[in-house]
């Protein structure tokens, strides 16, 4: 079915005393007087069936050409050379952690036995139903606690609210269709601006085996090379956090591991009497670097803030000198010569993957002087700040379309 869309938006509806019945809090004009919506199961709406295996063998890394997408529990798992369907279809993962996430692919696909392809029935519009069965949550359904998974029996048997006219679906697929095309759009601004500064980190720091960067600032192209150093040389102390794991409390002192520092999520609190516990030796504080160092190796950022807070030993820190601007040996960390460096100093095959403090300290950090240092680090924080203000961008766009979502389809009590 081909697009129309106009430009009249939702509006909210008014409705007798007594309430205003199975309808979304706003509707499209021309919908109106198009009565309440219908309560269905999704076994009523839509078929469902699990794709076909498919081996690990069997499906590549990258598009070869002549091969289609293969879908799995979590998404996109690689290419195949066959294809099970063809056409536009919303995909639910049924395997795993994030199962009940909903995928809408269009074209030729192979989907494996952990994604159920979910084909709509007459009347139903493909891309309403993917914006249904993703508002439904539905990995709430998930049975399984060591491998959660969601069977079709399950599926089929979940309720959902559908309008009684397909046009009044397609608008409503139209209207969200164009918010998810804006989010990637400037999803694909942010791919660019940090794809811009890998490429300017490659210039701005000595490629493996040089001494001075490709790129250099006018004002320092006759300042000679690059000092190389240990990293143990540099810093008065370099340490791990508390090897126990501590109790957590709902509030308390900010306690950070791998996970906390990688996703920005720090929603873990221990106790002061834990805290003091843990920093009686060493305490990380502001202008510090923290590096992860166990599971996620070699990812790291300058403490910017001033609250009192601990670390697992997963993560090691840096303390901050004269000798050196923190933000510029941050950037230094996340060069493809230091990743390099510190990789070849890992346990890669250790399970979990790390690298031994003392190894850390080994590792060779090259450095200008430190006016160098600091324009370095000011060019790479300009872009970081890009960066963080298209994110928060998308992720703007994002709250704003499930609030929409969340008005548009009226709610099931």
């Amino acid at each position: 079915m081909s697009r129309h869309r106009t430009n009249s938006p939702p509006v909210k509806g008014e409705y007798p005393e007594g309430g205003r019945g199975l309808v979304p809090k706003l509707r499209f004009p021309e919908f109106r007087d198009a009565g309440e919506w219908e309560v269905k199961s999704l076994k009523s709406i839509c078929f469902m069936q699990a794709g076909k295996f498919v081996s690990a063998s069997g499906i590549f890394e990258h598009d070869k050409g002549d091969v289609y997408p293969c879908y799995g529990g979590n998404g996109l798992r690689g290419y195949t050379k066959t294809y099970t369907h063809s056409g536009k279809y919303p995909l639910i993962g049924r395997q795993g952690a994030l199962c009940g996430n909903v995928n809408l692919v269009n074209g030729k696909f192979h989907a494996t036995e952990h994604a159920v392809v979910v084909t709509p029935k007459e009347d139903i519009n493909a891309d309403w139903l993917f914006y249904t069965l993703d508002l439904l949550n539905l990995n709430r359904f998930a049975t399984g606690q060591a491998q959660p998974g969601l069977s079709v029996e399950v599926l089929e048997k979940v309720s959902s609210t559908v309008p009684k006219k397909e046009k009044e679906q397609q608008k409503i697929a139209d209207c969200l269709s164009s918010f998810d095309e804006l989010i990637t759009a400037e999803a694909q601004k942010l791919d660019t601006l940090k794809a811009h500064k890998k490429g300017l980190m490659q210039q701005l720091f000595p490629a493996e085996g040089e001494t001075v960067p490709k790129l250099r600032f006018p004002e320092f192209r006759n300042a000679g090379v690059w000092e190389e150093k240990q990293l143990g040389d540099v810093s008065p102390s370099i340490f791990d956090g508390t090897h126990q794991t501590p109790t957590y409390v709902a509030e308390g002192i900010p306690f950070y591991s791998v996970e906390n520092i990688a996703s920005g999520n720090k929603n873990k609190f221990i106790t002061r009497e834990d805290y003091l516990l843990a920093t009686s030796k060493n305490k990380p504080g502001f202008g510090d670097i923290l590096i992860t160092r166990i599971g996620r190796i070699g990812f790291s950022l300058v403490v910017d803030w001033n609250h009192e807070f601990s670390i697992y030993v997963t993560l090691a820190v840096i303390k901050k000198s004269k000798l050196f601007n923190s933000y510029y040996l941050n950037g230094y960390f996340q060069s493809e010569r230091y990743q390099s460096e510190i990789m070849r100093k890992s346990l890669l095959n250790a399970v979990p993957c790390k690298i031994n403090m003392d190894e850390l300290r080994k590792t060779v950090v090259l450095f200008p002087s430190l006016s160098e240092q600091q324009k370095i680090a000011s060019c790479l924080s300009s872009l970081d700040d890009l960066i963080t203000a298209q994110t928060q961008k998308i992720e703007a766009l994002k709250t704003h379309k499930k609030g929409l979502m969340q008005q548009l389809f009226p709610t099931l009590d």
